[in-house]
């Protein structure tokens, strides 16, 4: 369950073709013309929003389990006044605990990508702009770790350090940060040797300066991209991970594991395979949306390659 990233770097996506004066006036203007990437960010908004003020929006306690929220013979209640989404069979409140586990799902997916952002992007400029036996040691290793079932690999090495939030974003931080880093790799070799680099270093510039100050820059329009798309995969992992029982332990609320759940009742109660169902296809969609807005945004000429 994994989002593909399209290895090829962007091109024009440079320091020369990011006007950071009209990044906001272009930003406006092109939402209002895309009515997908403005629905999508829009869709993001009020899902950080809800992460947020979930202490707030829950009605219930999201690990209580309520005496009357399950009905006489045991089953887990329909939507109604008083649950608005329903009940678990545990007696839960599952508007609550969707509501907990939008907060579960942006953390893991933001820290961890983040994490494999970072770990990528120094990968790729170290290898792109040293080169020679730097390079060589970096992208074989970036090698031999892509060459792992993605999903496998996170399993075994959570059946090593244990079901836990902080190791499913370990884990998916060591594991994901590969493609970021050839990316990256491949537009540092595009970089580094034009003009500007070569006067930088005709004056005498140390290669960190060269590296964090010159090149660095010229990535980030890249670097956003990937990240966002990259949001959306982290939590399909977790997702994932959680859906198998070695995610988030419970009973902390996870959308992968309220999918579990749900997969067990979903004759008797479909509510439960649906809401969060829902909620993690509207999520990734729209990260993935919002990540090819902003691949248009900081690209003026991918829509000419289209």
């Amino acid at each position: 369950m994994t989002v593909p990233v399209d290895p090829t770097p962007l091109p024009g996506v440079t320091g020369d073709d990011f006007p950071v004066e009209n990044l906001w006036r272009r930003a406006r203007q092109s939402l209002l013309h895309d009515i997908p990437a403005l629905i999508s960010v829009v869709v993001l908004i009020l899902l950080a929003l809800a992460a947020i003020l979930a202490p707030l929006l829950a009605p219930h306690d999201p690990l209580t389990t309520y005496p009357d929220g399950l009905a006489l013979n045991g089953a887990p209640l329909p939507p109604n006044h008083e649950f608005l989404l329903g009940t678990d069979p545990n007696g839960r409140d599952v508007l609550s605990r969707l509501l907990y586990g939008a907060r579960v799902s942006l953390v893991i997916g933001i820290v961890a990508n983040g994490l494999a952002t970072i770990l990528g992007v120094l990968v790729g400029l170290l290898a792109g702009y040293f080169g020679g036996w730097v390079e060589t040691v970096l992208m074989r290793i970036t090698d031999i770790v892509m060459s792992f079932p993605i999903l496998l690999f996170c399993i075994a090495l959570i059946a090593i350090t244990g079901p836990s939030a902080r190791n499913v974003v370990i884990v998916i931080a060591v594991i994901y940060w590969t493609s970021l880093a050839r990316i990256i790799r491949g537009l540092v070799l595009g970089l580094k040797n034009r003009e500007f680099i070569t006067a930088a270093r005709t004056i005498g510039m140390s290669h960190n300066r060269i590296v964090f100050k010159q090149v660095l820059p010229h990535l980030v329009p890249a670097i956003i991209v990937y990240a966002t798309l990259g949001v959306a995969t982290s939590i399909l992992i977790e997702a994932s991970l959680s859906f198998l029982g070695i995610g988030v332990p419970i009973p902390a609320a996870s959308w992968g594991q309220m999918i579990d759940q749900g997969r067990q009742y979903f004759q008797l109660a479909p509510w439960l395979l649906f809401f969060p169902g829902v909620c993690l296809l509207v999520t990734v969609l729209a990260f993935n949306l919002a990540g090819d807005w902003l691949r248009d945004l900081l690209d003026p000429h991918a829509q000419e390659r289209r």
